[in-house]
């Protein structure tokens, strides 16, 4: 076992990981909104996924920021079909999730996937408190499994204090999923930029085709280093977060000014209770006219009203650097 001294990189080992210029893919998480009666905004949901692939991300569905774990499997369907019936032939993500189901793991996770790709998505498994359960030889046969039911398969990582049934696994098995053919790419979410490193070092070593996509709404720079991003930030400011993507891929120094301020972003959505970002998504959306009202699902971590302020700021401070981008949102 290392000790935490030789866990520690230098600067020149972290700048060398630096990657100009590289086209990075993004995916983006998609907002549920609420009406003010609590039904769920199918209408502003639409209008956000297709908001969200016309920016150039990838839409997202069914994750975090869908309140998956809030909904039922019946309204997890509604959401997958609609994001199939407005986007029709383009490419989105939809997790698949088994709740607290009871049934065999793997069974139940399979009829959740086999739900996604016939609605023409691609899946990524959400780590539920079941699946935190299996150890890590059953962990690598049960992606394996997974794997050949669908030519692309989204893997996840996440810390358990974000996730419950979430896991950091270990470098091995990792690894071992990496080699997995159909297994596409892994969501990182540790929010741990040192791990996030020694993930794309192993990627580059084991197969370099394979996408390691950033979950660190709090360093969202990661996409530097060689990560693509899975991101819920994104969804308050596609367009922005699609045109900082532009300006790295072309080498176009702008990049740093747009960065700095959707960092900002993410560093007050993501404060704790990370819970309540969800609604700092509310707010922000509906500052943007995008949803009609701000409401979160019952019981929810909500923020202060002060925090409309400081996003109205955040949204001038974009809606200049969009403007000099002539991208308009």
């Amino acid at each position: 076992m290392r000790d935490s001294a030789s866990l520690r990189m230098t600067t020149p080992e972290v700048i060398v990981k630096i990657r100009p210029r590289r086209p990075v893919e993004g995916i983006s998480s998609v907002l549920v909104s609420f009406t003010e009666d609590g039904a769920i905004d199918f209408d502003s949901l639409a209008e956000n996924i297709l908001r969200t692939a016309d920016a150039g991300l990838t839409p997202a569905v069914n994750m975090e920021f869908g309140y998956v774990e809030r909904l039922t499997p019946v309204e997890r369907r509604q959401v997958l079909d609609l994001a199939r019936d407005v986007l029709v032939t383009r490419t989105f993500v939809s997790g698949a999730y088994i709740g607290d189901q009871d049934g065999d793991v793997l069974d139940l996770y399979r009829e959740s996937v086999a739900t996604i790709i016939q609605d023409g998505g691609t899946p990524i498994v959400i780590p539920t408190e079941q699946l935190g359960k299996i150890g890590a030889p059953a962990i690598i046969r049960f992606y394996e499994t997974l794997a050949t039911e669908a030519q692309s398969l989204l893997a996840y990582e996440v810390d358990p204090a974000l996730l419950p049934g979430g896991r950091i696994y270990s470098a091995e098995t990792i690894g071992e999923i990496m080699a997995i053919p159909n297994v596409v790419g892994l969501r990182h979410s540790s929010l741990n930029r040192r791990l996030e490193w020694e993930r794309l070092t192993l990627r580059d070593y084991v197969r370099p085709s394979f996408r390691i996509y950033s979950g660190n709404d709090v360093a969202i720079d990661m996409m530097m280093y060689g990560s693509d991003y899975f991101l819920s930030v994104s969804a308050c400011a596609p367009e922005a977060f699609a045109l900082r993507d532009r300006y790295w891929r072309d080498g176009d120094a702008r990049f740093y000014e747009l960065n700095d301020v959707l960092q900002s972003l993410g560093m007050l959505a993501f404060r704790p209770p990370v819970a309540a970002a969800r609604h700092s998504a509310s707010q922000m959306l509906k500052l943007r006219g995008r949803i009609d009202v701000d409401r979160t699902a019952p019981d929810e971590s909500k923020r202060p009203a002060s925090d409309v302020e400081v996003l109205s700021k955040i949204i001038e401070r974009l809606d200049h650097l969009q403007h000099i981008g002539h991208i308009h949102s």
